[in-house]
């Protein structure tokens, strides 16, 4: 079964259809852009033999151009309303699979594990992030980084700006310098207001995140990495020396600081993944050594 692309339902008649309105509370803004539709797709690599794991797969016509690429999709959705138009749209069509569950919950390495012992490549993720919600994704992603293909995201045009910045630059983050340790960030398209059925009160853009061949600096504790990034971001602009107080002494930062090779009056916004690894690394160093001195003592005694 084929998929013609131009006769893919617009979410206004999808919602005609089945008696359904947008719902507020929930952040629902549907993609009705076709352009953006294939700009999307065309970023995944949506093609016969991949695979994608959709976000939040709404009305299904960001699915409906997946499938009809030929990718095998793989569509999470926690509205049951939602749900049930999926089931009726695109559930007899091949490759594709539903999951009600809510996206931030989804066990994602499970699910790209069995991809990958089932001799497919890792999935590729998409999916038009709820606003509220695009921190506390990308982040759950994170765990998975080393399991899951390119991340095709749709987020808010001046979270897309502040995740493709570079350091020093105004709108550089903490989220930039912990998701660019292990992911190179680019932007895809535009997508303006007009864009979405209703039309939200923000821009919106596409960006890309594609997994590093080797991360930006490697690092023993990811989890305690991302603690330290944003702890210095919080003091963004005091000196480094300054800023690293929120996770060590002052003795303590020095020693680090020294380690890495960086300037202690250098500001936190002007660090790059790498030299924040660098950091971590010294920190990691550290406290190998304060326990092998406490094994050692505990010997002795």
């Amino acid at each position: 079964m084929t998929i013609d692309l131009r006769a893919i339902p617009s979410p206004k008649q999808l919602l005609a259809r089945h008696g359904l309105a947008p719902r507020k509370s929930w952040g629902q803004n549907f993609l009705h852009a076709f352009e953006v539709h294939l700009e999307i797709a065309a970023a995944a690599g949506a093609g016969p033999g991949s695979t994608v794991v959709e976000i939040g797969a709404g009305l299904g016509t960001l699915t409906a151009h997946l499938l009809a690429a030929g990718a095998e999709v793989d569509a999470i959705e926690r509205d049951r309303d939602l749900c049930a138009v999926l089931r009726t749209e695109l559930g007899a069509l091949p490759g594709f699979r539903l999951h009600e569950a809510d996206a931030v919950k989804f066990d994602y390495g499970a699910h790209a594990r069995a991809l990958l012992e089932a001799g497919k490549p890792r999935p590729a993720i998409v999916g038009n992030l709820p606003y509220q919600l695009t921190g506390a994704l990308l982040f759950a992603l994170l765990e998975y980084d080393a399991v899951t293909g390119p991340w095709i995201v749709m987020v808010q045009k001046e979270v897309a700006d502040r995740l493709c910045s570079p350091p020093g630059n105004k709108r550089y983050g903490g989220a930039t310098a912990a998701l660019g340790r292990v992911r190179a960030i680019r932007k895809v398209c535009s997508a303006p207001a007009g864009c979405f059925l209703p039309p939200p009160r923000v821009d919106s853009a596409v960006i890309r995140l594609d997994p590093r061949p080797e991360p930006l600096g490697e690092v023993g504790d990811p989890k305690a990495y991302l603690h330290l990034v944003r702890t210095c971001f919080q003091r963004r602009r005091k000196t480094l020396a300054n800023a690293l107080l929120g996770v060590g002494d002052k003795a303590s930062a020095q020693r680090w600081i020294a380690a890495a090779g960086l300037d202690p009056k250098i500001r936190p916004e002007r660090l790059g993944p790498a030299e924040f690894a660098a950091l971590q690394r010294a920190r990691e160093a550290e406290a190998e050594v304060e326990v092998e001195v406490e094994v050692e003592v505990e010997n002795e005694s």
